[in-house]
């Protein structure tokens, strides 16, 4: 660690670790990408970010043990970056957060950037399957830069971009389209569902499924 504040403190020692800036958001996108990140693939989740400061974290957090380096493997030419379980141990933290600063959606910027991806973590934190023992349905997010697939049944809920899931999980039972703003209004319980559709939220398929994860009311 270059600085600390040097207190015998549980959360100043995780600021310590990870509190520089930046260093939080490049653990959100690895724990949004369990297969691992390109450098690229970080950099354009990062916007905003200097290269050079970037490259600074990476190698920060691999000091501290947060992050490992992968050599390329056939067909990925390039190294890439995952969380160890010292970094992956953050998760609930993150969650946490995400949460907390998601209940501040409405007065968020309405031009900030976004990315799909950011999604997942708050709808795995907030989003609970409120009826385990039905089958297993999907609900797809259209906002931003790609879809977000959610899969909802055994009682648990997971989401994940359309291009990261693994084989096709079939045709949505419900889509749900919008600006991001006020997706995540909705998601975050601070928009209410007739407030969202005079801001351009659209759903489109079984309304059931909205019910089941507790965004509306039967």
């Amino acid at each position: 660690m270059s600085r600390s504040y040097g207190q015998l403190c549980g959360l100043a020692f995780a600021l310590d670790l990870i509190g520089d800036r930046w260093s939080l958001l490049i653990v959100r996108e690895l724990l949004v990408r369990p297969e691992g990140a390109r450098y690229t693939d970080l950099r354009d989740g990062l916007p905003g970010i200097a290269t050079n400061l970037l490259a600074d974290r990476l190698r920060e957090l691999e000091s501290t043990g947060m992050i490992r380096r992968e050599p390329p493997r056939p067909p990925v030419a390039t190294q890439l970056f995952r969380l160890t379980a010292l970094g992956e141990s953050l998760r609930t933290a993150v969650e946490a957060l995400a949460v907390w600063g998601g209940e501040q959606v409405p007065a968020a910027r309405a031009d900030a950037e976004f990315r799909s991806r950011w999604l997942i973590i708050p709808i795995e934190a907030l989003l609970r399957d409120g009826a385990p023992g039905e089958p297993t349905v999907i609900m797809e997010l259209v906002t931003g830069d790609e879809p977000v697939v959610v899969e909802i049944g055994a009682g648990e809920v997971r989401a994940r971009t359309a291009s990261g899931r693994d084989g096709d999980v079939g045709a949505p039972d419900l889509v749900l389209s919008g600006p991001p703003k006020a997706i995540l209004g909705v998601l975050s319980g601070k928009v209410p569902w007739a407030a969202a559709t005079r801001a351009g939220v659209r759903s489109a398929g079984d309304r059931g499924v909205l019910v089941r994860v507790g965004l509306v009311e039967d």
